[in-house]
Formats: structure tokens, sequence, C-alpha cells
């Protein structure tokens, strides 16, 4: 039979994943992830330094003329937790993590964020978590540059259940004049190639122009998440990803940012074609989008059957073309989420020039707009489309993430 003190705690697993909301910017009406993460930190730090109190007062009780009695095992108990953590909040969760590998709670990562860290304490901190159960790690903002990706990535080998890899804002830049700039890429595409579970990488502005082959050859399986945008993107690039084994199994896709001319307006419309059977998500936000260009990317984007989410905010469409999308896609019984811009015939005088274009709701003649929004939401529904979100919010822009499509 069960002993006292394991009949009172059954608790083995505590599974907070989910809890806190990735936004560091909410309001104390709600907690984000990052203070969550810093309360389960100190949490972990409170339980550890008063179990470790309780077994030095067991210890003297227990202690008779013939030394020291074993004390029984103490019970663990695994809490699963998604982690944001900052150059604020890296001292505590070091410990933290530090403290959990001996104490009662073990901290188990589900989704590493990471921010504004130097390599050194990247690299710390991933080697501080138990790998397993981690699919996903995001290191953004930490100005690694290809230097130090290299040092950091070898870390994630460890890291079996590791799905989707986010690196944007990494301070790559492969237009710099450098010595060997080849070695660096080669390197970080050798260390993507030891990850074979990976399924999402995201390197959002990172300047790869005419590097993409290069990177994404060490790459064992097909990707289904790809995000480039903002990435500097070349035809050679655009081709290569029409060619590659990654284009027939892409669920999510985002190459925002590229002025997609003629050149690259082709090559799109092939990669959408090869993609159409699986394509979910697919954003092209500051694009310089006409109603041209978006005319001759439609029959592509009708071919994607199972479209769900369509990101074109920030791009230089009218009202008639926006209406000519909502009938074209009406059709897509699966497309649920638009994100549309401001029609350039809704700005009040004259609309901003590019690469600043189209983005400024100050400049939008609100009375136009909500006219233009009206008759949309009337063609939708005629064309029984009432179920479909049509907005302008950025706020639910990107709204789809990989592991909820």
């Amino acid at each position: 039979s069960s002993s006292p003190s394991e009949r009172r705690c059954r608790l083995r697993l505590l599974d907070m994943t989910g809890l806190q909301d990735d936004d560091t910017d909410r309001g104390p009406e709600g907690m984000s992830l990052w203070s969550g993460t810093v309360a389960l930190a100190k949490a972990c730090l409170e339980v550890s330094k008063h179990h470790g109190e309780c077994l030095k007062r067991s210890s003297k009780r227990r202690k008779g003329p013939s030394g020291p009695s074993a004390s029984p095992p103490p019970v663990a108990v695994d809490v699963r937790a998604d982690l944001f953590v900052n150059g604020t909040s890296f001292a505590v969760l070091r410990d933290a993590l530090g403290a959990a590998a001996t104490g009662p709670l073990r901290l188990k990562c589900r989704d590493f964020h990471a921010e504004e860290l130097s390599v050194a304490g990247t690299v710390s901190l991933l080697e501080s978590l138990d790998p397993s159960g981690v699919r996903r790690v995001d290191l953004r903002f930490n100005n690694l540059g290809l230097a130090g990706l290299c040092a950091v990535l070898p870390r994630l080998a460890a890291f079996t259940d590791l799905l989707s890899l986010k690196l944007p804002y990494s301070n790559v830049d492969v237009r710099r004049p450098a010595a060997v700039p080849d070695a660096g890429l080669r390197c970080l595409a050798a260390q993507l190639g030891r990850l074979p579970g990976l399924k999402e990488l995201n390197l959002g502005s990172s300047r790869l122009s005419g590097k993409l082959r290069q990177l994404l050859s060490d790459l064992q399986a097909p990707l289904e998440s790809l995000e480039l945008a903002f990435c500097y993107l070349l035809p050679g690039d655009l081709a290569f990803l029409c060619q590659s084994h990654h284009a027939a199994a892409l669920r999510k896709l985002d190459l925002s940012g590229h002025d997609l001319t003629e050149n690259l307006l082709q090559l799109l419309r092939r990669l959408l074609e090869e993609a159409s059977p699986s394509l979910l998500h697919l954003d092209l936000m500051e694009c310089r989008l006409t109603d041209a260009r978006l005319e001759a990317l439609l029959p592509a984007l009708r071919r994607c059957s199972r479209l769900r989410y369509l990101g074109l905010f920030g791009n230089p469409l009218s009202t008639p073309g926006l209406k000519a999308l909502a009938r074209q896609t009406a059709a897509l019984p699966d497309l649920r989420l638009v994100v549309y811009p401001y029609p350039v015939d809704c700005y009040s005088g004259d609309p901003p020039r590019p690469p600043s274009a189209w983005l400024f709701e100050d400049a939008v003649d609100q009375e136009r707009f909500a006219a233009v929004s009206a008759e949309l939401a009337r063609l939708l529904a005629s064309a029984g489309r009432a179920d479909a979100v049509w907005t302008t919010g950025l706020s639910r822009h990107g709204a789809l993430d990989y592991f909820t499509l």
C-alpha cells in the first residue's frame, strides 16, 4: 500500500502552457508570457528554498545514535510551461532552471522565447533547459549575426522534439563585405540540417539575397511553414523554392516586404501553384501589390482551395481591386480571415508615398472607408460568405500560428 505522503501528493505534472498570452504589452487585467515566466521562476525558487529548509530540519530530527537515517525520496512535480525571457528577467529564469534540476518543481519548457540576450546568455539558458518536449525555440531581436547563430544553434541538436525555429531580426546580412561570408552561411546551413524534425523556420528581416538555396540545402525534411518577410529575396531565391521539396508541403508562407515586380510576381504564381494543395496561410504584407498585380495573382490564389488566411495589409489596392478580390476568393470555402489595406481611394488628398505608403490610418477618410467596408460586407454576404472576416486590424494580423493550423 502507498505511504501517507504518497497518498497526499499524487500530482506529478502541472501543465501551464497556454495560460498566458504571448503579448508583452498586455495590461494589468491579463498576464503576459513575460510576467508569467517571471512569476513561475520566482515560485520555483521559493519552493526550492522552502524544500531545502525542510530537508535540513528533517535531517536534524532524524539524526540518532547510529547517524542520520535515510530520508524519503522527494516528491517532484514537472511544471510544463511556455517561457519568455529578456535581459531583465534573464537572471531569475537562469536561477530557477538551476534550482529545478534538483528541486521539487522541475521546469519543462514547451515553447522558449528569448529577446535581447547575448550569445553567452542564450547559450547558457538553452543548456539549462530540459531538451525533451521543447517544440519551439524563438530567438528574436538578439542581434546574434551569423557568428552568434553558429555558436547558438549547435545547442539545439539535443532538442529532438524541436519543430519550430524562429530567428527573425538576427542581424544577418549576406550583402555585407566580410572575409569569409560563405563560411558563416555554410555553418548556419549545416546546423539547420542537424534538426531532423524541423517543420517551421522564420528568418524574417535577414538579408538573404541569392542565398536561399545554400541556406536550406541541408534540411532533411520539407518545411511546412516558411517565414521570409523583408528578406530581400531575388528571383533566383523564389525559383529555388518553386523547384524545392518544400513547395508542395507548405502550409504557411510569409513573403511580406518584397517588391512584387514582374519577375518576382511570375515566380510567386508558380510557387503558389506548387503549394496550392497544402497552403493554409499566406502573408503578402507591404509587397507593393497594385490592382493589376493582384489580378495577375488571382488565378493562382484561387487554386489554393484550403487557404484560411490572407494578409494583404500595406499594399496600394483600390476599392475596385478589393471588390474583385472578394468576388474571386468567395469560392474558397475555408478563407475566413483577410487582412486588407486601406484602399488608396479612401485617403484624404494624395496618399502617402512608398515605402511607408498605405499604412497610416490617420490619413484615411473614415466616412469613405466605412462605406467601402459596408460594401465589402454586402458583397461577401451576397456570395454566401458572411462568415468571412475582412479587417484592416493589424491586431489580428498573423493570427494563425503554425501549431493552430
